[in-house]
C-alpha cells in the first residue's frame, strides 16, 4: 500500500515545544501528529454517530408520540448502575 503525506504544518514555537514536551520515550513528533490525527478522526466519526442517532430517536419520538421524561431515565439509568456494581 502506498502511504500519502498531510500538508506541513506551521505552527508557533510555543505550541511545538509543548508538543515536543510530552513526548513519550522513544516517541517521536511525527507519530505523536499521526496518533493525534487519528484519534481526531475517530472522535469525529463518534460525535456523527452520536448526533444521528439523537436525531433518529427524535424523529421515532414524534412518529410515535411516546417521550420520556428525564426522571424517569435517570431513575432507570441508576437503577442499571447499581445492578452492575452489584
Amino acid at each position: 500500500m502506498k502511504t500519502a503525506t498531510i500538508p506541513a504544518l506551521r505552527v508557533e514555537p510555543k505550541l511545538r515545544q509543548a508538543a515536543e514536551s510530552v513526548l513519550a520515550e522513544n516517541e517521536t513528533l511525527s507519530s505523536f501528529v499521526e496518533e493525534s490525527l487519528r484519534a481526531n478522526i475517530e472522535k469525529r466519526l463518534h460525535h456523527e454517530a452520536f448526533i444521528a442517532r439523537g436525531l433518529a430517536s427524535r424523529d421515532e419520538a414524534k412518529r410515535t408520540q411516546i417521550y420520556h421524561s428525564a426522571e424517569d431515565v435517570l431513575a432507570e439509568l441508576t437503577e442499571m448502575l447499581n445492578k452492575a456494581k452489584a
